[in-house]
């Protein structure tokens, strides 16, 4: 019979229930949980892709060291002595830890435990310094706590909802979809997008600021200074809850709003327009992500928000507030437990005394770390300069999502011993690991996740461990019993851990913490295995309904009370005469992080199928870019070679390139090499926007694509991309030095044996190449070569893989690359969830659907996560447009 289990997406930091149903077969197929509060039922087109993902292709099976198995005793053992060792001989900070949002709670307590409280170094630091750390920052800045003080349904019950940073459409999808249905329901609702790019958000905007890159704080700034003298200040609030008020106001008012412009790009007009909106509007939300936090001026931007609240009053109360918009599932979770290298467990402070002993005492740790460790850039540093002897890698990639990343592998390298606790085998970082630890992964591993708006989740395992593969948390206390810390880490199971959690979160509680679920504090295995979706706090005194923070004036500084920060403007400007472009990098919709998970999904991989720049069409012009030609950008640290996207929806000067791509599915995409290692002196953040960087085209002297079964090897060439199909691969190339033999080249990469001799062409003047290998009725891979960019009907001869070839005209029609007559070609996908084509969507149009509600009705495209609908509108008004003309 088959099982339903209610569990939370491993994605994004909306937290979305999911209901993952197990048929008798194994099948696994997945559905929004309809009953949890995050998204009541809605997924986007990750969620509703996990179980394509949920295969043990690539996986890492069992521990390894050096490349060779091993039992599991003799590796935690080696990872054990090695630890000591370098401990004995170079003191605690020679050793560290680098975890990541996508632990879960339990794992991220036992790592901070270990390293904090027994090894005695705050070095351990977590992938959500590359993504929320200014949040932290400007939150114990302002509150004296890291408080997010609302809740989604402030989002949708404002008035005036402010997206700052956020291209909310494709990275918090669910929350967009239900942000489009309330201002669907209440017309009069405002939405205003901040962000350089006009992204698929601005689809549902009422104004966008196309600001100029790190402009934030100016913004804000200004603003606080138009509410001066006006009726929004909350003037008893201030008063009487808040410090610095007078400071802060001085400050803002000393820039004149052509300054403000000038440091925004915005015109006065536009600004004076968001003021007064602003100023007019109690009802009022700023959510912020990481268009604000990736920034050297990261914390600022958030302070300079959080003023402008603070100073109208407007925070903790329904429909109004800040709110930042979490990067992963669990980076919350980390935070409260210390995952931070300047944080303690229970949003403690590790600069304060009384805290560490408090913490030191429940743990009855033998030492506790006495001052911050190493964030994450400096880490790395410290690794290259030989100061970190050993280091702990679980559940990340800093290889390609590390600042500098070629510095980051070049210190690996060097590094004496490296461990890499994950998933697979094969990432970016885990090849330069002495020892391989393999890791549970969603669906296995049982645990708590928090989400933006501060709500604990259940992660539940519904499927067997694969091969030897171990909970994190399991791997880490192993590793505590045999350093001697036996008794401090002897847990039964994340039921323990997360009691412990809950203990330590209400002892000598008293109110003083913001953090605290004291009430789960003798939870029991029953009890955690049934826990349902609740928001914190819930301290041991008695469940609270209302979990919002502020409203009564009660902030965590020592007094009391909130804190205004003066903020100056920053440089807003990096580029030069050698690098003239400015380079933003972020995420797309259907892929996430570093592809290790979302890459086998071939649906996921449709809508996007390889790595691309965005630039405007005069910028591709005056760098004779064409478009979907080839790119290469370069910064002083390196360069890449993507696909040219040239749209309007990029500001001029400016450049966009997703952060996803990998040596895993690409040849030279691993964007984050091009950014250098700043951060926010405040945060520690690194400024993962504002890159200086030049561009020009890549010339090749031949294009290929090809679709094949098999996984290709052994590619050598500068620009190759892979990507995941039904059926198999499919892949795109670029060539400066032409093989002599094509048939061979082919045979190599894709596998294929010397017996099966393909059917094809190849015409020399045109230097154009195209075969097909059949192995009876099945195709087994076809190539397409040709000395520009390769004009093929790629669906559809993706499709080609799973089709069968008995009539050989068929064949030839693969080898055309287009379908015959009457086979009809879907086009690039639009609609990732039900495989809905651009031609597809442009044939309805000529048919009559003019709306996106009936190109819902006619295809199903944008009905169920809707992340496309922004997409399927535009190509509705373009192809409007052009009947018209």
């Amino acid at each position: 019979m088959a099982q339903e289990v209610k569990t939370t997406c491993p994605y994004c930091g909306v937290g979305c229930g999911v209901i993952a149903k197990i048929e008798d077969d194994g099948a696994v197929t997945v559905k929004g949980d309809p009953d949890h509060p995050a998204n009541l039922g809605r997924l986007c087109s990750k969620g509703s892709a996990l179980a394509e993902t949920i295969d043990l292709g690539g996986r890492l099976l069992y521990p390894q060291v050096s490349g060779e198995r091993v039992t599991w005793d003799s590796a935690l053992d080696l990872v054990a002595s090695k630890f000591s060792d370098a401990i004995a001989e170079h003191g605690a900070d020679a050793v560290a830890f680098y975890v990541s949002g996508q632990l879960l709670t339990e794992d991220y307590y036992v790592a901070n435990k270990l390293m904090k409280g027994f090894i005695g170094s705050a070095n351990i630091d977590t992938n959500s310094r590359l993504c929320m750390s200014s949040s932290v920052a400007g939150h114990r800045r302002a509150f004296g706590s890291d408080t997010v003080p609302g809740l989604y349904e402030d989002i949708f019950e404002a008035d005036l909802v402010i997206l700052a940073g956020s291209n909310l459409a494709w990275c918090h999808p669910v929350i967009y979809q239900r942000l489009a249905a309330a201002k669907a329901e209440r017309p009069d609702m405002r939405i205003v997008v901040i962000d350089p790019r006009r992204t698929m958000t601005c689809d549902i905007a009422d104004m966008h600021l196309a600001i100029r890159p790190d402009g934030d704080v100016a913004l804000f700034t200004g603003l606080l200074a138009h509410l001066a003298n006006g009726p929004a200040i909350d003037r008893a609030y201030v008063e009487s809850f808040t410090n610095g008020f007078d400071a802060a106001m001085q400050s803002a008012c000393e820039y004149s709003l052509p300054e403000i412009a000038e440091a925004t790009g915005l015109t006065i007009a536009e600004l004076i327009q968001f003021y007064e909106l602003f100023e007019r509007t109690q009802k009022s939300v700023t959510c912020y992500s990481q268009g604000v936090n990736q920034s050297m001026s990261g914390t600022d931007k958030v302070n300079a928000i959080i003023n402008c609240h603070l100073a109208t009053g407007r925070i903790g109360r329904p429909g109004i507030g800040p709110f930042s918009l979490t990067g992963q599932p669990n980076a919350m979770g980390g935070r409260e437990v210390g995952g931070l290298a300047n944080m303690l467990a229970a949003h403690m402070d590790i600069e304060n005394a009384a805290d560490r002993d408090r913490v030191q005492r429940f743990w009855n740790a033998p030492t506790i770390a006495q001052k911050p460790g190493l964030k994450a850039v400096d880490l790395f540093q410290a690794v290259a300069e030989g100061r970190i002897k050993a280091l702990w890698i679980m559940a990340t990639n800093p290889v390609v999502s590390m600042p500098d990343a070629s510095a980051v592998e070049a210190a690996l390298k060097t590094c004496p011993f490296v461990v890499v606790s994950d998933m697979y085998a094969t990432t970016d970082t885990a090849k330069y690991a002495h020892v391989l630890l393999p890791s549970l992964g969603w669906g296995e591993k049982d645990g708590t996740v928090t989400n933006s708006e501060r709500r604990i989740s259940r992660q539940r395992g519904y499927l067997p461990a694969p091969g030897e593969a171990k909970a994190d948390w399991w791997q880490m206390a192993q590793v505590g019993e045999r350093m001697g810390f036996a008794q401090a880490f002897d847990y039964a199971g994340p039921a323990d851990i997360f009691a412990e959690h809950a203990r330590l979160s209400g002892f000598e509680n008293n109110g003083s913490r913001d953090f605290d679920i004291g009430a789960y504090s003798a939870v029991t295995t029953e009890d955690y295995d049934t826990l349902p979706p609740f928001n914190w706090p819930q301290p041991a005194s008695g469940h609270r309904e209302t979990t919002r923070f502020f409203a009564d004036g009660k902030f965590y500084h020592a007094d009391g009370k909130a804190r205004f920060v003066s903020t100056a403007l920053p440089q807003t400007s990096r580029i030069n005469a050698d690098y003239p472009l400015t380079l933003n990098t972020g995420r797309i919709r259907d892929q996430w992080h570093t592809m290790t998970r979302t890459g086998k999904s071939a649906r996921l991989s449709s809508h996007l199928a390889e790595p691309f720049a965005e630039l405007h069409p005069r910028d591709a012009a005056d760098l004779r870019i064409e478009s979907a030609g080839l790119l290469e950008i370069e910064s002083p640290l390196g360069k890449i070679i993507v696909r040219a996207l040239v749209t309007e929806r990029q500001a001029r000067g400016n450049i966009f390139v997703p952060m996803h791509w990998n040596d895993q599915f690409a040849a030279n995409a691993r964007v984050d090499r091009l950014v250098p290692p700043l951060t926010d002196p405040f945060s520690g953040q690194p400024a993962s926007k504002n890159i200086a960087v030049t561009a020009r085209p890549f010339q090749a002297k031949a294009y290929g694509f090809a679709v094949t079964q098999t996984r290709p090897q052994n590619l050598d060439c500068p620009y190759w991309a892979l990507a995941k199909a039904d059926g198999g691969y499919r892949l795109e190339m670029a060539f400066d030095e032409v093989p002599q033999d094509w048939i061979g080249w082919a045979r190599a990469v894709f596998g294929i044996d010397a017996s099966i001799e393909p059917i094809g062409y190849a015409d020399n003047s045109a230097a154009q190449t195209r075969l097909a290998f059949f192995d009876g009725d099945r195709l087994l891979a076809a190539l397409y070569i040709a000395r520009k960019p390769v004009a093929v009907a790629r669906n559809w001869a993706i499709s080609q893989l799973s089709a069968r070839h008995e009539d050989v005209r068929t064949r030839f029609a693969l080898v055309a690359g287009r379908p015959g007559a009457g086979t009809p070609d879907p086009g690039a996908t639009v609609c990732s969830c039900f495989n809905v084509g651009i031609n597809q969507i442009t044939a309805a149009i000529r048919d009559g659907c003019h709306s996106v509600e009936a190109i819902g009705t006619n295809l199903s495209a944008g009905t169920n996560c809707g992340s496309c609908r922004a997409e399927i509108r535009g190509i509705i008004d373009g192809c409007l447009k052009v009947a018209a003309e």
